[in-house]
């Protein structure tokens, strides 16, 4: 079963797919000849004899629509459906390209359509050799990947009919339907702007990439660009701009130019003036012609990121190749979609010259349009209106009117790197971090890169304080470092703000000491603190909405004690902060810190000391006066099985989640190690027999759960409540365990000790780039574990188990003494019932705005084996405190 694991991923450009590897297998193998040649002949005979069995054809209908489902709730795909159903009838850009049971099977069903046989008729039409590219990356030689692909691939059918061509099919949006103001209503709690030109296909202009140099500018955030001038206002909080380019954005019809503003409230009122100053920057633009300099310092910044990129999963490294494949010459395959080639300002001016007022089309979301728009979009339901833009705008966009003065190009860029050359090593050379830096303010560890030998480093930094708005402050002046390929992060974690920088280590240290100055002299206006706190709430709401995150956030609410929940900050900001509460907090808080830092690349120990310094000297700070946790403690779950029910928040959405949790736990570093083990023998079963078998849900998956250093495991499932009651998935998921339980029972020792070795293979591969490792350190110092070669030990614990320690660890948690927890978010449709009995009905767009938390009871179904929690807080009060515990031994 482990080599059949394919699986068609659906990709953004929508026409065609992918086929990829499951990634553990390929991981496993890479370094086993005869079982990856293996891996390619079965594959390779989706190509050459796909079976096509009527029965798995019709549960993959069921997963796609699955699929559908889970997507319908995206303001994202909701806006691009929409916007694809603007184009002239008959265009394929007007397609419906998802696809559901209805199209699948219903509707063919009613029409005496053979689906079967269309789908022969569809691979035998375009799976064919010499459409297709293939890319294969190994340790094996060229001349036995040669001879592999020959052998394997060569069978392929060429059925010698031309390529599909769609070039003919030019000016899709060429219609009446295009150049008007949309008002849209959202899932999520959101105000933006669209603004979207169609404008002829830019492909073939690649070496130019004109679209890119244009988005450069569109998108800059420093001094004079569109959204400083719009955050001074406060009318905008970020803008994005450009073409995404996948196939439905850039094809061979034509491409998309598009400007996103996400808007405050404000902002919402004065969207016809935020139009008119993205115009007048173009206008600008237009005014002014291309400029060689800003081509060259674009071309400069994506030339050094090519020349110094991090090494990617080999999975997603053989697909990008794949598609360049498809659409460079040979020559530029690697290079094609990165990389600025030739300057030519009338390539760029022709673009440029084309995004004037009278070709865009406006689209506006925001929650404020309910009610006002009588148009419902077929597939996904979107409401939404269509109306001319007002009369006074429109012919002001029609003269010549006049330019911003606040407006225009940004300055050079004193961010890029120039400075290329490998530090010399100031101390010995170590394998894992030391801590070089130890006082009672902070602590600092260090390793300097011994193997990665590239000019970039990385800065951790443990604070904690209010994120958005520091992250508000930093935007302008950050952003030129931004564009030079200088990242920085700044994370509310749960016990401190964390700050994360990278990049070329030449300009590094001007970033950090930035970010520290900012952090030093926080300062918020009254506008600003409001437009902040207002964005907030709706980035609250958004979150609570999708059944997935609540019921995360349910599951540790009852876990985590003392958590705050989403949904209370979401009441902490309802009820109402003021910039006096927030300035005196901040003030407070500097006044007494620990600090403690990562630093590793290609930076020496005495430099690496200079960041801590500089925090320290900057912030002046006091140490605290205790050690702080940086876990919260967890609860102690009585023995059987609890469930929580509670509805979801929108009530459009027909999504529900179910997530089964066997708590274990204080358990050491090998009992951790074992519930791996577990975990990943459960993996391939519970999918086949949840998803392929009993059509559950699109997203299936079981899970080893450390819960601020409890142990546990559990197994979700994503499903509609139009097609399954959850607490049948629920039993489902029990049946499920029931069958694994036989089923590693009857293990033979030889699979048992392959999926050892297969996860033993997973944790000796070495780090692919600087931040895997980074990102492995790191976790260690911010839970301060400090276990920085745990998977050594994590291997060696691997080599001591046998089929017994497995079979007997799982029986231990499914006994009569077992810890259950079953959190389900429950969704909307005719399978879940409401108060009075009746079924859930769908009420798109629709959410609870008072977001608090619904419980429901139990049905008949699992009333007298479930206790039930109907109130969270209740629950937990009784219950005993697990010690804190990190897993270290």
């Amino acid at each position: 079963d482990q080599w059949n694991r394919i699986e068609i991923l659906k990709t953004d450009q929508h026409i065609g797919g992918h086929l990829i590897f499951d990634r553990d297998t390929i991981s496993v193998n890479r370094n086993r000849s005869a079982s990856v040649c293996l891996l390619f002949c079965r594959w390779a005979q989706f190509f050459i004899h796909p079976l096509m069995i009527r029965d798995a054809i019709d549960r993959e209908v069921e997963a796609v629509d699955s699929e559908y489902q889970l997507a319908r709730p995206s303001d994202a795909n909701r806006k691009e459906m929409l916007f694809g159903s603007l184009a002239r009838p008959g265009h394929p850009m007007g397609k419906f390209f998802w696809g559901n049971a209805e199209t699948l099977k219903h509707e063919p069903k009613r029409n005496n359509i053979d689906t079967h046989a269309r789908l022969r008729e569809f691979w035998m039409r375009y799976y064919s050799a010499h459409y297709m590219t293939l890319v294969v990356q190994s340790k094996e030689t060229l001349d036995t990947l040669e001879k592999w692909v020959t052998e394997i691939f060569s069978q392929i059918p060429n059925n010698g009919l031309p390529k599909p061509n769609f070039g003919h099919l030019t000016d899709p949006f060429d219609t009446p339907a295009f150049n008007k103001l949309y008002r849209v209503v959202p899932i999520r709690k959101i105000h933006a702007l669209t603004i979207t030109w169609a404008l002829p296909p830019q492909q073939q202009h690649y070496r130019v990439k004109p679209l890119h140099y244009i988005s450069w500018l569109v998108g800059h955030e420093g001094k004079g660009s569109i959204l400083s001038y719009l955050r001074k206002k406060c009318w905008a909080l970020a803008l994005f701009g450009g073409n995404g380019e996948t196939g439905f954005e850039q094809n061979s019809t034509y491409s998309v130019f598009s400007i996103s503003i996400t808007l405050t409230d404000e902002g919402y009122e004065h969207f016809y003036e935020v139009a008119h100053t993205v115009f007048q920057y173009l206008k600008m633009l237009q005014k002014l012609g291309p400029e060689k300099r800003i081509f060259e310092e674009i071309q400069k910044i994506e030339d050094n990121e090519f020349h110094y990129q991090e090494q990617t999963d080999p999975v997603e490294y053989v697909e990008n190749m794949c598609e360049n494949m498809q659409l460079y010459p040979l020559q530029d395959f690697l290079t094609g979609d990165q990389l600025l080639f030739e300057y030519k300002p009338e390539v760029i001016a022709e673009a440029l010259n084309q995004l004037v007022p009278q070709k865009a089309n406006l689209v506006l979301l925001s929650g404020a349009n309910e009610g006002k728009c009588d148009l419902k979009e077929k597939w996904f339901g979107t409401q939404y209106s269509m109306e001319d833009v007002e009369n006074s705008w429109a012919e002001l966009w029609k003269t010549n009117f006049e330019l911003n003065p606040d407006l225009h190009l940004p300055a050079e860029n004193k961010y890029i790197a120039t400075d290329f050359m490998l530090k010399a090593f100031d101390c010995p050379e170590t394998e894992y971090p030391v801590k070089i830096v130890n006082t009672p303010q902070g602590c600092l560890w260090y390793k300097k890169d011994n193997k990665f030998k590239i000019p970039k480093g990385k800065i951790v930094v443990l604070f904690d304080i209010f994120v958005n708005i520091l992250t508000h402050n930093l935007a302008e002046p950050a952003y030129e470092a931004d564009v030079a390929q200088l990242e920085y992060k700044l994370v509310a974690g749960e016990h401190g703000l964390i700050i994360r920088v990278k990049g070329f280590n030449h300009k590094l240290p001007l970033l950090f000491q930035l970010i520290i100055d900012y952090l030093a002299e926080f300062s918020s206006t009254p506008a600003v603190f409001t437009m902040i706190t207002e964005q907030l709430k709706k980035t609250y709401f958004n979150i609570l909405i999708k059944p997935e995150t609540l019921a995360k956030d349910v599951r540790l609410l009852i876990l985590e004690y003392a958590r705050w929940s989403m949904i209370d900050k979401y009441r902490a900001l309802m009820d109402g902060l003021s910039l006096e509460s927030l300035l005196s907090f901040v003030k407070e808080f500097k006044s007494q810190l620990f600090v403690e830092g990562l630093v590793q690349g290609n930076v020496t120990s005495t430099e690496s000391m200079d960041f801590l310094k500089y925090v320290v000297d900057k912030l002046n700070f006091m140490p605290l006066e205790q050690e702080m946790p940086v876990q919260f403690q967890v609860v102690e779950l009585p023995s059987g099985h609890h469930l929580c029910k509670v509805r979801a928040l929108n009530k459009g959405d027909a999504n529900s989640e179910v997530t089964v949790y066997y708590q274990s736990g204080a358990r050491s570093l090998k009992e951790y190690t074992l519930m791996e083990l577990l975990v990943m023998h459960m993996e391939e079963p519970c999918f086949d027999f949840l998803r392929t078998k009993q059509t559950l849900g699109y997203h299936v998956y079981p899970t080893c759960r450390n819960t601020s250093g409890i142990l546990g495991f559990s197994v979700t499932v994503g499903t509609q409540a139009t097609k399954y009651n959850s607490e049948v998935v629920d039993k489902k998921i029990e049946e499920f365990l029931s069958s694994f339980e036989e089923k590693i029972e009857n293990l033979t020792e030889e699979a048992f000790n392959t999926q050892v070795t297969a996860l033993i293979k997973l944790k000796e591969c070495e780090d692919t780039h600087l931040g895997e490792e980074v990102d492995r350190n790191w976790n260690e110092v911010v839970t301060q574990q400090y276990l920085f070669d745990r998977l050594a030990h994590e291997i060696e614990a691997l080599k001591s188990f046998s089929k017994s320690d497995l079979v007997n660890w799982f029986k231990a948690h499914r006994g009569p003494g077992s810890k259950m927890l079953s959190v389900h978010v429950i969704g909307f449709g005719k399978y879940e019932l409401e108060e009075d009995g009746s079924p859930s009905g769908e009420d798109s767009n629709s959410s609870c705005e008072a977001m608090q938390l619904t419980y429901l009871p139990s049905s008949p179904l699992l009333v007298d084996s479930t206790i039930p929690i109907t109130d969270i807080r209740a629950f937990t009060s009784t219950l005993n405190l697990l010690p804190y515990h990190k897993i270290v031994k």
